[in-house]
């Protein structure tokens, strides 16, 4: 036994052991909700033969200081392999097994430089050193969580478990993972084989045991495959060949979904030039609508495609007359409008190359462009304005421009001017106004340089791409077919003028022969204004930045039902952003598309489908949308990083190279650059041309502009990992490079514009997140030193102020800060610079003397702030309509959903249960809010705000916490969210003291002696599903007498009430009465008395021995304060009753609802690990102090803890908590009303069941009933004990449930669990069937499926009834064939079609479709 010294020596260890310990996140495929949810499910893998003799040449092959390396040990090392590549962390814990069944945690380093056998001995060394230093599992975790600095550092000490199964005894923790880890593999090898093939080898399974919530099972079978991949490869060369180059990609494979790099692409499949196909189109027809120009004045200006085909040529035909050459560079100075066209298109008819200057920009940056472009012609759209004098002169110092067009301008009837020329009174284009229909003649070909754009260099200078006209064209026709786009369409110009994206906005309508809709700067500018804009313009068809897109959806007022699909590029692409736009455009599909300047085009795609037509798949996205596929011809590889001449497996992490015909050239007179990031395909022998031609273009004049066959790629520069289905998810960047609102910045160019300024010693720049989750760059930087340098950027006030992070007061460096900013703008486009600025007194460095960028202090909250204040964005809200948006949106939907809405409108403050609103509507209709809205609305919202001011409050209270909002007084604000917050978590526990203190007694009397054998139990509750059998199981029982509290009008309907409901049940014996057995007297839960008559209520207290509390309002939406009167203040006048006159037992029939909290889950985890059992009947419901989310478990908890309370004061008093009650397992009689009924029946019609491991804890009603009745009638010893778990042995799971479906016939085909939950989302909202609508409670909030309920023990309950023989019929096929017929019988399902492989038994008796009320009375 170690004493307590050692435990603290050891935990010092164990401290600086895990301390700063990476938290391991292995990827997964869907988002990881909060609070915690669990279906588990189960694969196994029996390892070949091939496999075990890998095993076996692997132990023997690595010597270790004390013999070989077990087959554990080698499977674990695999492991550590795997999730190394996985994740890229080289540290990380998982936790292990041991001998004597304590849970280990193993800090493992995986080093992907080193060969196999060099990480076997690290694995086993941690192994030792691990069991040198043990301590109780718990002692370790307690200890750690102590030592954390706040709640949010106490994470898991690990998230996956690896397992020797025969070190862990216990079957429960081995069939189960826990809520905080994302999966478990336990490695099971049986004692001895009799197989005659496996004699010499052991043989050896992989169980794992994964949450379906997080991985699909693609996933996890693509995790067994690797292990089996890494071991056999391993064994091949374990003493050299690194771990980082073991391969693991299947692309090579039939069934992989991975691209394969030797494939050949469609090289030479040349659409034609984008010139040709718009002249084309302006022939064909002139006359139709090529740009509609919205202007200030609010009206629109059209131009037909005639008018933009002969300005062009305008513009054409003065470039090639004077001088200009092919592919010469030729710079606008732009304005966003239809000019930009005339301008693009005009240079690249002349067979030039055009680049955009946005005349925003510095003039030392536009000059820096300049001279990287060289340009021989410029072009000044007249509305860009003058440029400025020192960038002319730069000009005409150091530029041969031979060609200039100094005002471009097209006028309302299609007029062009070009502006006059110095010292000229003529237009410039008059010398070419005749040739306005003529063609020039220029041939283009694929490898033709059209476009010339910039981007960001790691020495301060940008880089010029070379842009082929071969993507300009290439994959519209690809993209009518996939997404629908046609001459019909209407699209926008909304990308920055100089960004590259702008010419996706531009080629795309001409490329179809649609429309391109400009606004203007106001409706760019103004919030609100976009969507008002695009909504009167009817588009269709957009381009987007996510920045762009958030400014589209903030303020918006209108929605935009005309928008069919949204593309975003240029940067990453959230799903808050996906959800902003579907919320305004709900028939929008949001497409994200993945590309860099190097590919010209985005290259790849994933789509997300409108919330109409697929309102549940956004739900199963994790935060950052993947970048998905390549388009048609290109291919997204993910190549290892330590050996690129190996593709990654699935979830590897890599770097993406862009496989395709259509990049870029390369950098313009930037050799080096060029090969070092566009790289011959290395995945083929012969990268070169072949001869091969699909050109689309008839003739031979193009093949002059064309170099043949090029199978290149492009390095990316991000990195990123497969998805099992092929997709592939950025995971950050190689480099130093990073995007910010579209934009790519080169955080070392930002860098060394900064070291130049003279006050800045050292400087860092970081992308850091803000508040709100947006990347924002973060300058770091230290001031010299010198006080006569820097003493007039110095303010007088805080020059002392610095911390131990070594900050320095901002406020000192006031002027300093802005000083360098103002530097950095002419340094630097205005994107590039930097948000905040830190300055340090010193910069935090690693050992080796490199800044320690992790250790940089994370900037001051309010330094973040930006946007308008409060007070400014009230204004926007002045000439707001009589409703809100919200109200309106809410309003809509109160009259879909409402059987009678008042006409001709509904008031804004009227309840909604007064207008005819019930449960069923109350769970609809937050859905739809849900829907419309893009809030995570909770299911109890209607119940605490049921008017549609109140609720369009709410809404709006929820959106506003995702949105960019500034306060004047952040602090106040932040004190009202938190107190908003503690108003919408319910404090149930804080009502049972002062229930305590006003209803309790200080001390009960023990049980009254009993006269006679006769007794007498009055029961609440009997005329419900459970009650029913109740009063039967009790009056099984000879001398017992029963008095039921039912509501009805007077004693006789009390009685005729019990009577039916008895007889629907089939448990109605006429001796009942005819014996005066059953009696019945008229009361209501949820008044005083329990609604008793004063001589009722004096009869029951002087006639009762016990009292069964079954009565309660059973409802999973309402809130506590709804269930609070009949279920809590109803239980309190029923222990009254028990105490009057004389002391009576109490018997409550809870739920095991009250345990439905993340505390009893790890508690059950931790207990069946440790001793096989799950939480205690004696265990004091604390954990459920907070946490329960539903207002039953709720009023259930408060009621037990006023039980449990009043036990210690003396009184005798049981609690029974059931689960799931089904039907009865010799009638089948069952509540059709039932969560599991109407999940069964929604399966069979939707035709799918999900594949869930999950325990369910379902009992037949009988066993229920029979539990409490002998609880009751043996209350001398059941009271001493008092808590009862009724459970059915931990072996019945969902997918049993589901599986006798099956066997029974139904045709239902098994899905994973995300796949089904999204089915029955779509499937519900479709049904008409108001019976169906609870199950949204599954799609809403994954309850109760998707909860992973805590284990019981149920020693108590074994304790009494064993004595009287009572047995909990299992739930196996037998069983449920007796349910299935009787739902059948009843035609609450239809009969299963012939020929199944079980056949439904007969049932003889008369039945009736058994619905349960709300209450149980």
């Amino acid at each position: 036994m170690v004493n307590a010294t050692d435990y603290q020596d050891r935990l010092k260890v164990w401290h600086a052991r895990l301390n700063n310990t990476t938290d391991l996140l292995v990827p997964t495929d869907y988002p990881r909700p909060l609070p915690a949810r669990v279906v588990e499910d189960v694969q196994t893998l029996q390892l070949s033969e091939q496999t075990l003799l890998s095993i076996l040449q692997l132990s023997l092959g690595i010597q270790l200081k004390d013999g070989h390396p077990t087959p554990f040990t080698i499977l674990l090392a695999t492991f550590a392999v795997l999730l190394q590549r996985y994740t890229g962390d080289e540290e990380f814990a998982v936790g292990t097994s041991s001998a004597s069944g304590n849970p280990l945690v193993l800090k493992l380093n995986v080093d992907p430089q080193q060969p196999f056998n060099e990480v076997v001995k690290m694995v086993s060394q941690v192994e030792a050193d691990a069991l040198t230093d043990e301590v109780p599992f718990e002692v370790l975790l307690d200890a750690m969580q102590k030592a954390a600095v706040d709640t949010e550092s106490q994470r898991p000490l690990f998230r996956v478990r690896f397992y020797n199964e025969t070190d862990t005894p216990s079957q429960n923790l081995l069939s189960s993972t826990s809520s905080t880890s994302d999966l478990t593999i336990f490695i099971t090898s049986p004692a001895a084989s009799t197989s005659l093939r496996t004699s010499f080898l052991k043989e050896i399974s992989i169980r794992v045991v994964y949450n379906q919530i997080l991985f699909s099972p693609k996933r996890i079978q693509y995790i067994l495959s690797q292990i089996t991949a890494v071991l056999e490869a391993a064994a091949k060369d374990a003493q050299t060949k690194s771990v980082g180059q073991i391969p693991l990609s299947d692309f090579n494979q039939e069934s992989s979904s991975l691209p394969d790099p030797t494939t050949d692409l469609h090289w030479s499949q040349w659409r034609g030039a984008i010139t040709d196909i718009f002249a084309s189109n302006a022939k064909k027809h002139p006359e139709r609508t090529c740009i509609v120009e919205s202007n200030d004045q609010g009206g629109q200006v059209v131009y037909t495609y005639q008018h933009i085909h002969e300005a062009s040529n305008l513009v054409a035909h003065y470039l090639i007359h004077k001088g200009i050459q092919r592919e010469d560079v030729v710079m606008i100075y732009a304005f966003r409008g239809v000019d930009l066209v005339i301008a693009i298109m005009g240079v690249l008819k002349a067979g030039a190359t055009f680049s955009v200057i946005d005349p925003a920009y510095p003039p030392s940056r536009q000059q820096i462009y300049l001279s990287v472009a060289t340009p021989r012609g410029l072009i000044f759209i007249s509305q860009a304005g003058q440029i400025d004098p020192t960038v002319r002169q730069y000009a005409k110092d150091n530029l041969d421009i031979v060609c200039e067009i100094p005002g471009l301008h097209i006028n309302q009837d299609g007029s062009v001017s070009g502006g006059q020329a110095a010292g000229s009174t003529t237009d410039v284009f008059d010398d070419v106004r005749e040739k306005a229909a003529q063609d020039t003649g220029v041939v283009i070909g694929p490898d033709s340089i059209g476009t010339l754009s910039f981007t960001s260099g790691s020495t301060g200078i940008p880089k010029g791409v070379r842009g082929r006209h071969f993507s300009l064209t290439h994959f519209y026709p690809w993209m009518s077919t996939e997404f629908g786009l046609s001459e019909n369409d209407k699209f926008t110009m909304l990308s920055g003028i100089a960004h590259d994206p702008i010419q996706r906005d531009i080629f795309t309508p001409l490329f179809f022969g649609a429309q391109l809709h400009v606004p203007t700067t106001e409706d760019i500018g103004i919030p609100g204004q976009l969507a008002t804009w695009m909504n009167k313009s009817q588009v269709t068809v957009t381009h987007l930045t996510p920045a762009m897109g958030q400014l589209l959806s903030s303020h918006a007022q209108v929605e935009i039902p005309s928008l069919k699909n949204a593309f975003f590029v240029g940067d990453i692409l959230t799903k808050r952003d996906a959800a902003r736009i579907q919320k305004f455009a709900p028939n929008v599909a949001v497409i994200n598309m993945y590309g860099t300047t190097e590919t010209q085009r985005a290259v790849s795609y994933y789509v997300l489908p409108s919330r109409g037509s697929h309102p549940a798949f956004l739900s199963s996205q994790k935060e950052v949308i993947p970048a998905g596929k390549g388009m048609v011809n290109v291919q997204l590889l993910v190549v290892n990083r330590h050996d690129r001449s190996l593709m990654c497996g699935v979830g590897e992490i890599g770097e993406i190279y862009v496989r395709a015909g259509g990049l870029s050239e390369g950098y313009l007179r930037l050799p080096d650059a060029t090969n070092e990031k566009f790289l011959p395909n290395w995945f083929v022998e012969n990268a070169g041309d072949d001869g091969v031609i699909e050109s689309q273009v008839g003739g031979e004049e193009w093949k002059e502009f064309w170099k043949g066959k090029r199978d290149r790629m492009y390095r990316s520069g991000d990195l990123g990992r497969y998805r099992p289905d092929g997709n592939v998810e950025c995971t950050g960047r190689a480099d130093d490079q990073v995007k910010i609102r579209g934009f790519r910045i080169e955080l070392g160019e930002i860098d060394t514009h900064l070291s130049q300024h003279p006050m800045i010693r050292e400087n860092c720049t970081l992308v850091r997140r803000d508040k709100n989750e947006e990347q924002t760059l973060v300058a770091y930087f230290v001031p010299v030193q010198d006080p006569d340098s820097i003493d007039g950027f110095v303010s007088s006030t805080d020059e002392n102020e610095n911390n131990s992070d070594g900050l320095v007061s901002r406020h000192k460096y006031k002027r300093l800060i802005r000083d360098v900013r103002e530097y950095l703008k002419q340094k630097l486009p205005s994107y590039a610079v930097p948000s905040v600025f830190v300055p340090l007194t010193r910069m935090p460095l690693t050992p080796n003397g490199k800044i320690d960028k992790p250790a940089l202090p994370f900037p001051d909250t309010a330094q973040f702030r930006s946007g308008p204040s409060a007070a400014e964005s009230s204004e926007v809200a002045k000439d707001a309509p009589k409703m809100t948006q919200n109200e309106t949106i809410i309003h809509k939907i109160w009259q879909q959903l409402l059987p009678a809405p008042p006409e001709p409108y509904i008031p804004l403050d009227d309840n909604f249960f007064d207008l005819g609103g019930h449960s069923l509507i109350a769970t609809r209709l937050i859905f739809e809010i849900r829907n419309a809205c893009q809030v995570d609305a909770p299911l109890g919202l209607v119940f605490k705000e049921p008017t549609i001011r109140g609720l369009a409050k709410e809404v709006s209270r929820l959106q506003n916490s995702d949105l960019l909002i500034d306060d004047e007084n952040p602090e106040a604000n932040k004190a009202e969210e938190e107190a908003k917050k503690q108003k919408d978590v319910v404090d149930y526990a804080a009502d049972l003291e002062a229930l305590c203190e006003s209803h309790l007694s200080t001390s009960y009397q023990s049980l009254a002696p009993r006269e006679g054998s006769q007794r007498t139990i009055v029961l609440t509750g009997a005329t419900g599903f459970l009650g029913a059998f109740i009063l039967a199981k009790i009056l099984e029982q000879p001398n017992t007498r029963v008095i039921c509290v039912v509501r009805a009008k007077d004693s006789a309907a009390a009685v005729e009430r019990v009577k039916k409901s008895s007889e629907s049940h089939l448990v109605w014996q006429d001796a009942w009465l005819t014996d005066k057995r059953v009696d019945a007297v008229c009361g209501d839960l949820a008044s005083d008395h329990l609604g008793l008559s004063a001589a009722d209520w004096e009869r029951l207290t002087t006639e009762g021995d016990t009292v069964i509390h079954n009565g309660a309002l059973v409802h999973w939406v309402y809130p506590y304060q709804h269930l609070r009167a009949p279920n809590v203040i109803g239980t309190l006048e029923a222990m009254k009753l028990a105490t009057e006159h004389h002391q009576k037992s109490f018997h409550f029939v809870s739920s095991t609802s009250v345990l439905d909290t993340q505390h009893y889950v790890e508690l059950s985890d931790a207990l069946t690990e440790k001793h096989g059992h799950g939480v205690l009947e004696s265990d004091d419901l604390d954990g459920a102090r907070n946490g329960l989310e539903t207002g039953y478990g709720q009023s259930k908890w408060v009621a037990e803890k006023l039980i449990m309370e009043a036990r210690k004061r003396g009184m005798p008093a049981t609690i029974a908590r059931p689960g799931y009650i089904l039907g009865d397992s010799k009638t089948g009689v069952t509540n059709t009303d039932d969560f599991v009924w109407r999940l069964m029946k929604g399966c069979t019609e939707l035709g799918f069941i999900p594949s869930m491991s999950n325990l369910i804890n379902c009992c037949s009603v009988d066993y229920v009933a029979a539990s409490v009745a002998a609880f009751a009638l043996d209350d001398v010893n059941s009271t001493s004990l008092g808590i009862f778990h009724i459970t059915h042995p931990p072996t019945f799971r969902f997918t049993d449930l589901f599986g006798t479906l099956v066997r029974y016939g139904y045709h239902c085909d098994q899905t994973e669990y995300i796949d089904w939950r999204n089915r029955l989302m779509e499937y519900t909202l479709k049904a008409q069937d108001h019976s169906l609508f609870p199950l949204l409670h599954f799609v809403l909030d994954d309850l109760p499926t998707s909860t992973k309920s805590a284990q019981l023990d149920d020693r108590n309950t074994q304790a009494i009834v064993s004595k009287q023989g009572i047995t909990c019929p299992i739930m196996d096929d037998q069983l449920f064939g007796v349910y299935f017929a009787y739902l059948v019988k009843v035609g609450f399902m239809p009969a299963p079609p012939a020929g199944a492989e079980l056949t439904l038994p007969e049932l003889t008796a008369e039945v009736t479709q058994l619905k349960r009320s709300a209450a149980h009375q």
